[in-house]
């Protein structure tokens, strides 16, 4: 019996905190309407701020990554070309050691 005892005192004070918290509650003073809204109104305020940042933020990244690329291709094209260079320059020099070679 002297867990149902333990059990039942437990039960007790948890339910005696539970009553203590509404009664808190309950004594509150009433809120204020226009200070509810005028608080809501900064909330939305501040939200949409943040959002505008972050479209600003994203938009910004997405021009750095397109421009990164544009590097990337840029560079890529002038591997190339230089690439071509060397192989006309080998193949103009290899076309003369055979005209001299010919002669």
């Amino acid at each position: 019996m002297k867990n149902q005892n333990d059990f039942n005192e437990r039960r007790k004070t948890a339910q005696e905190a539970k009553d203590r918290l509404l009664e808190r509650f309950k004594a509150r003073p009433p809120v204020d309407e226009e200070a509810v809204r005028a608080k809501a109104a900064e909330r939305k305020a501040v939200e949409e701020a943040r959002a505008a940042r972050r479209a600003a933020k994203l938009l910004a990244e997405a021009a750095a990554r397109e421009a990164a690329e544009a590097a990337e291709i840029a560079r890529k094209a002038a591997e190339i070309e230089l690439q071509a260079q060397r192989k006309a320059e080998r193949d103009r020099r290899y076309s003369e050691r055979k005209q001299r070679a010919n002669r």
